[in-house]
């Protein structure tokens, strides 16, 4: 059996806003921002890899969903964090971006487990939103 995670779906209150955040701090580029800024998609999404997209989706269709049945409650709700791997320098890169923009990033945390194993260093951030995203480097 072999899966790979395709996306990650944060609830955002303004997609292109955050977007932005997620291009010019994160590093990551949009999907269908045009056509969702031309109401013709119903969210952003931002690549990670490949096969691997952050959707940024509106808190205003959170209502919709949770009428689904069986899926009361569901959505709207945020995530504890989504990991970032990257390289080092990349790593280093980010948190520069992120003091600079005024974005508040915890202290390094060292010896972090994770996907491929232990992770030199760690930190956290927050998006505009108050999503929590853990950026981290493997040796």
């Amino acid at each position: 059996m072999s899966y790979e995670l395709d996306h990650v779906v944060l609830w955002v209150a303004d997609p292109v806003r955050s977007a932005g955040f997620y291009r010019d701090v994160v590093g990551l580029e949009p999907v269908r921002l045009a056509e969702y800024e031309a109401g013709e998609a119903p969210f952003v999404s931002m690549r990670i890899t490949a096969g691997t997209l952050i959707d940024l989706v509106p808190l205003t269709v959170a209502p919709r969903l949770n009428a689904a049945p069986g899926a009361a409650g569901s959505a709207g709700n945020k995530a504890n964090h989504v990991c970032l791997a990257m390289s080092e320098d990349d790593f280093e890169a980010l948190r520069t971006r992120l003091e600079a923009g005024g974005h508040p990033v915890t202290p390094y945390a060292e010896k972090s487990f994770g996907a491929r194993g232990i992770a030199p260093r760690t930190y956290y951030f927050a998006d505009p939103d108050g999503n929590v995203l853990e950026a981290r480097y493997y040796g």
